[in-house]
């Protein structure tokens, strides 16, 4: 590993918004930094965007190269590419980190065939380790259909570029007093660009109840739920917590749940105060969605179900007894109490 070259987070700004992926990278960026004795930098493209790149500073970033174009308002695949990949080339970074949204899951490979670069993609961890008696950047990632999970190396190529899927990394933490510097790079924006395709407008649908990400308590149930008949228990129990319902991919397949609202290595990945799997047997493409989480409490008929090597609390038995009694309990202990 050299310690020369700065670490770069790809800033992601949709309608003049930071996304919260870019903070996480900037929370594990500032840590990898200051492992190798680098600096931490961010990239921002947009248009009028300034305040954005101020925030990246608040939140870790040595230096923001910051490039701005009407044109580059709002994300355009192959202006971005080429830029991105201009100004790395001019800069050469060592790594560079980019959120796995749908942004960045076109964006990276983009990126990463520009500069014959190597790109390990989905990745849940990022840590110095040596091999072979060399310091490494070490990708995690989930693997052979979510069974494994596999630990990758970029030894020969520069930079390296790497994905992490949102809501796996904590939030850098807001500092205003942080120090940082911007750096206005003046983007060479061409026609060319727009020959292919161009995004003249972006529609956001209003999100439906309550964000899954932003949760303190997400309530996932599996295809073990199929012995209840629905999903009506699943969320009764995460209405008396004030949380919200998700599903395996089985829950999803059976149409208990929309795609949206699907956790693992295919769907989303969370990091609540409190999670709780039921009727899910734990495979790693599921538990991978939910890592972060500071408490889990699963529920499964198996006793040697891998749920309940992840699990901080685990109950043994059959939904159809568990859950009610579960729900009965937890309805008590809202009741006004006569003393």
């Amino acid at each position: 590993m050299s310690n020369s070259g700065e670490i770069w987070v790809i800033g992601e700004q949709r309608r003049g918004r930071l996304e919260e992926v870019s903070l996480e990278l900037l929370s594990k960026g500032t840590a990898l930094s200051q492992r190798m004795g680098v600096t931490l930098s961010s990239v921002l493209l947009g248009d009028e965007v300034e305040e954005i790149a101020r925030e990246l500073v608040f939140h870790g970033a040595e230096k923001v190269y910051l490039l701005e174009d009407a044109r580059l308002r709002y994300y355009q695949s192959e202006a971005y590419a080429r830029l991105l990949s201009e100004v790395i080339k001019e800069h050469e970074p060592q790594i560079i980190l980019i959120g796995a949204t749908e942004i960045g899951m076109e964006l990276a490979p983009k990126v990463a065939a520009k500069l014959r670069t190597g790109l390990t993609a989905h990745c849940i961890d990022l840590y110095v380790g040596e091999v072979d008696d060399t310091p490494h950047l070490i990708h995690v990632v989930p693997g052979w259909g979510g069974n494994l999970v596999m630990h990758i190396i970029c030894p020969q190529r520069r930079p390296q570029v790497v994905t992490v899927k949102p809501g796996v990394l904590p939030k850098a933490v807001r500092d205003e007093n942080k120090k940082g510097k911007i750096i206005r790079v003046k983007p060479d924006v061409r026609d060319e660009d727009f020959r292919w395709i161009e995004t003249v407008e972006v529609v956001e649908e209003p999100p439906q109840g309550k964000s899954l990400e932003s949760a303190d308590v997400v309530v996932c149930g599996g295809w073990g739920m199929n012995a209840l008949g629905d999903f009506s228990r699943v969320q009764e129990l995460a209405d008396i917590l004030g949380g919200v319902v998700a599903g395996t991919r089985p829950a999803m397949d059976k149409g208990w749940v929309e795609e949206a609202w699907m956790i693992g290595q295919s769907g989303k990945t969370v990091s609540p105060g409190l999670f709780v799997s039921l009727g899910a047997s734990g495979a790693m493409h599921y538990t991978t969605g939910f890592m972060g989480s500071k408490v889990v409490l699963a529920v499964d008929h198996n006793p040697q179900a891998p749920i309940f090597h992840v699990a901080d609390v685990g109950i043994v038995g059959d939904l159809r007894e568990v859950l009610p009694c579960l729900i009965a309990e937890l309805k008590k202990d809202r009741m006004p109490r006569k003393f």
